[in-house]
């Protein structure tokens, strides 16, 4: 057995699980983990961001783009604490990220001596923004726990998970034994008693609707079959979206899946919290519910459904393709119904100018492959129901958290794990700023995301509550903005200017030809709200 410390030690098994790249912070309480980085040479890729929360946010955009564990490493108490919003988020959109966090001397641990970045109970508190997290103790624990973060980030619900390390643990030396290969993933069974009893409600419904999640991010090909089988519209919002074309024929945006929410009968729910229908729109005994989730507990959190398919939505469906013949009957296409809806949307979208536009420009400019990452803006707001989006994971959303500022770091992260396809992320002036020193590692490493920084001055979306129901109280939601074209140009990173749609695509192409980090800049006044098409009110139930 060679005889590692205990960094060497996570760093070769990390490499025998297919991570070859790190998101990481240097700092004393890592140390010998840098130096094992170090001597991995040309096997494992370093990539040092300015901030240990975009260490984090990189992992998740790799992850999110890739579908595959993405690692980080910060130091203890105030690194860990940075990274703590890229983790809760990774928690709630269903990332396989792993954290490796440094500690203080293990003898001291929780002892409340004072050490430097000393936190009480730091395991604890990775456990609640994780879905595993344990304390590598000796060289000799370092491979199987290792093993057992990868393989509790991917078993299952893929979520994050968190190894902490003490400082002089790091360094300790002793023979190991490093594992041959990753721990086998659980095969999911497949109920047919419960899948015969889907086929029954699905295949005898007169007009079914599918919803997708990000559950369904790998069961593209099987959602369509599926579609196709049952004549159902398929309504898809944020992770769900791009699982299913929004050019194919049955591919409705969240606001006409409502305005076919009402007369549905039976709802096949695949990999979605589903929490927007149950706990928005209605649901009552004359729709039958059948949903498909890999978590046990899930379909029943909220209100429980006529049928529950646990497992992954690759197989689940595959077994109801196949069942579902015997109980299917013919319809009719929907075509007529679903372009009438189409139309309707249409005329909604052209009151909310200018954002339609500059998404068409984005859309243009950026191929179907292309990976657009979405953020916390009015912008981000209107893509989520207004860009066509036309491939899985290339549209990537924060989920319930929807924590500001997270947009920049996540697409470096997805860039760099995918650094054959284009990247654009958008970001409003407010979020913006809270990674704008990331340009220097966009730079330094050069990862070429062109980010669109739409500027209009304020917190818009707090401005127009202030304005709205407080009577024009405004308050702590105006900003103090740079010349963002400046202050890229002081980074080395290449910029434009657009004050106008055409102008903004005219900028992406050449963004684009540049492969390189770019900025845009689009400062522009307020906009509509495009509220009305995502809070929508409850239409039964």
């Amino acid at each position: 057995m060679p005889r590692l410390s205990t960094a060497e030690a996570t760093v070769e098994t990390l490499l025998r699980h297919g991570l070859d790249t790190i998101y990481a912070l240097p700092g004393l309480h890592n140390d010998p983990l840098f130096d094992a980085f170090y001597h991995a040479g040309d096997r494992l890729r370093v990539i040092h961001p300015r901030h240990e929360q975009t260490a984090a946010y990189m992992a998740l955009g790799a992850a999110l783009a890739s579908g595959k564990p993405q690692a980080f490493a910060v130091v203890p108490g105030p690194g860990l604490l940075n990274a703590g919003a890229a983790l809760l988020t990774a928690y709630g959109m269903n990332a396989p990220v792993i954290g490796l966090v440094g500690q203080i001397p293990q003898a001291d641990i929780d002892r409340g001596h004072g050490h430097l970045h000393e936190i009480h109970d730091q395991l604890g508190l990775m456990r609640h923004i994780t879905k595993w997290a344990e304390r590598i103790r000796s060289p000799q624990e370092a491979p199987t726990l290792v093993s057992q973060a990868v393989w509790q980030a991917t078993s299952g619900r893929p979520r994050p998970v968190a190894l902490e390390c003490a400082l002089d643990t790091w360094g300790r030396r002793a023979e190991v034994s490093l594992p041959a290969a990753p721990l086998p993933l659980p095969v999911d069974p497949v109920d047919a008693e419960a899948i015969e009893a889907a086929a029954k409600i699905l295949g005898e419904a007169k007009r079914p609707i599918l919803v997708l999640g990000g559950g369904a991010q790998d069961a593209s090909a099987e959602v369509i079959s599926i579609a196709e089988l049952l004549e159902a519209p398929v309504s898809s919002y944020r992770r769900g979206r791009g699982v299913i074309p929004s050019s194919h024929r049955l591919a409705v945006d969240m606001p006409i899946g409502h305005r076919l929410w009402k007369d549905a009968d039976a709802v096949l729910a695949i990999g979605t919290r589903f929490f927007i229908q149950n706990g928005n729109w209605g649901v009552d005994d004359k729709l039958k519910v059948v949903r498909i989730d890999i978590d046990p507990e899930e379909p029943d959190r909220l209100r429980k459904p006529n049928v529950a398919l646990v497992g992954d939505a690759t197989v689940q469906l595959r077994a109801l393709i196949d069942a579902l013949p015997r109980h299917n009957h013919r319809r009719s296409s929907r075509a007529e119904e679903l372009n009438g809806h189409r139309a309707w949307l249409a005329e909604r979208l052209s009151r909310l100018e200018p954002q339609v536009s500059f998404l068409k420009a984005i859309r243009a400019a950026l191929p179907e492959d292309g990976i657009f990452v979405d953020e916390v803006s009015q912008i981000g707001f209107a893509s989520r129901v207004a860009l066509p989006v036309e491939k899985p994971r290339t549209f990537l959303s924060p989920g319930y958290q929807d924590n500001l500022g997270w947009g920049f770091g996540t697409a470096l992260g997805a860039k760099a794990a995918m650094p054959h396809k284009k990247v654009l992320a958008i970001a409003g002036d407010g979020g913006f700023l809270y990674q704008i020193g990331e340009l220097a590692t966009a730079a330094r490493h050069n990862i070429a995301v062109v980010v669109v920084v739409f500027d209009n001055g304020a917190f818009g979306n707090v401005r127009r509550i202030q304005q709205e129901r407080y009577g024009n109280r405004l308050i702590a939601s105006d900003l103090q903005n740079p010349d963002f074209v400046r202050l890229a140009d002081s980074f080395g990173v290449a910029s434009f200017k657009a004050n106008d749609a055409g102008q903004l695509e005219d900028a992406l192409h050449k963004a684009f030809a540049l492969n390189a980090p770019t900025l845009v800049w689009v400062p522009h006044g307020d906009v509509p709200s495009p509220w009305d098409l995502i809070m929508m009110p409850k239409v039964r139930g």
